[in-house]
């Protein structure tokens, strides 16, 4: 198994605005490679908190997003 990339390659979720609201960053290149999710705030990229979810939580915290058109 190959070492994720450091640092991490973040990707701005399609669902977040422009505004200044509810944002959050997502490492897909992390994911791959370790099967976690690492997601992050994406108005505080410098020392914000950083948490990880497997992937069946990550497709279930999609789909219930999703679901509820958040």
């Amino acid at each position: 198994m190959s070492n994720p990339p450091n640092p991490p390659e973040w990707v701005k979720s399609s669902y977040s605005g422009n505004g200044g609201g509810n944002c959050l960053e997502f490492a897909p290149s992390v994911a791959a490679i370790t099967g976690q999710v690492p997601v992050r705030d994406s108005k505080l990229l410098e020392g914000s908190p950083v948490l990880s979810f497997g992937d069946s939580q990550w497709t279930a915290f999609v789909s219930f997003t999703k679901d509820q058109g958040i």
